[in-house]
């Protein structure tokens, strides 16, 4: 594959402890489109200092519609869009694996999996998925889930045998503000969708009390991370307060007979 046909995507608010670690990996990359929702800190500065950014600044609305805008009316040229974060890291070696594929009409995407990472510290195993990362972009749509989007691909969606790194640098009070914020939106996901419809994680967390205590003890013996030390116990820990903001939510949902005014979504 020509990298020439790839336009790195890139969705940034307030990323400027991240955005340059993933920028400074995409100078082989033409033109790399960086669509901020009005950042307060760093973060378009250090975009301007890359000669191959494009930076485009849109309010931010919900990150389906915000990664509609950017694939599809950012004027992007080439026919493929490689979807990042700005804590995604792309190592060389799998950009030499993309450089490589040979992607028949039928192929649509690629998704790839993830080595997480705490201050630059590769844990042995984490919860976060697989995602398609590499797509055509007249086969891609977005619908929002959760507190977050979905990709959706039409055609064969091939897996990449190289992995990205996630490695968020920001502060342990932005992460905390922002899971309220998140799991607000898990609520709802969960409350809305009928109970045979959710995947059988989603229905753990849903009884309220049974996820936290197995999150924890299935990411720290589960996925090993008790052998990775203290930056095993912070992802552990953090994805078990993740899920236990959640659980108070849906309980105070379960009190009060209904959402109450504060946790209504705009």
């Amino acid at each position: 594959m020509d990298l020439n046909e790839i336009t790195p995507v890139i969705l940034t608010y307030n990323e400027a402890p991240n955005i340059a670690r993933n920028l400074e990996r995409l100078r082989w990359a033409r033109e790399v489109v960086v669509v901020d929702s009005g950042s307060q800190d760093q973060t378009q500065a250090l975009v301007a200092t890359f000669p191959n950014t494009r930076l485009i600044v849109r309010p931010f609305d919900s990150h389906a519609r915000q990664w509609s805008f950017a694939v599809h009316e950012a004027n992007i040229a080439t026919p493929w869009v490689l979807r990042l974060d700005a804590d995604y890291i792309v190592p060389m070696a799998t950009v030499e694996e993309i450089r490589g594929l040979a992607a028949g009409d039928d192929v649509g995407g690629y998704r790839v999996a993830f080595d997480y990472c705490i201050d630059g510290r590769r844990l042995r195993g984490s919860l976060y998925p697989e995602l398609p990362v590499l797509f055509r972009r007249d086969r891609v749509s977005f619908v929002q889930d959760g507190h977050t989007e979905r990709a959706k691909v039409t055609g064969t969606i091939g897996r990449l045998l190289g992995r990205f790194e996630h490695d968020d640098r920001k502060g342990l009070d932005r992460w905390l503000s922002s899971q309220f914020h998140y799991q607000r939106r898990e609520a709802e996901k969960l409350l809305s969708t009928p109970w045979e419809q959710l995947p059988w994680a989603d229905r753990i967390r849903r009884t309220r009390v049974l996820g936290p205590p197995l999150v924890l003890l299935y990411c720290l013996f589960g996925r090993g991370l008790i052998l990775d030390g203290w930056p095993g116990w912070q992802y552990a820990l953090q994805r078990t307060t993740a899920d236990m903001i959640l659980s108070m939510l849906l309980i105070q949902r379960t009190m009060s007979g209904g959402p109450r005014e504060s946790d209504r979504l705009p």
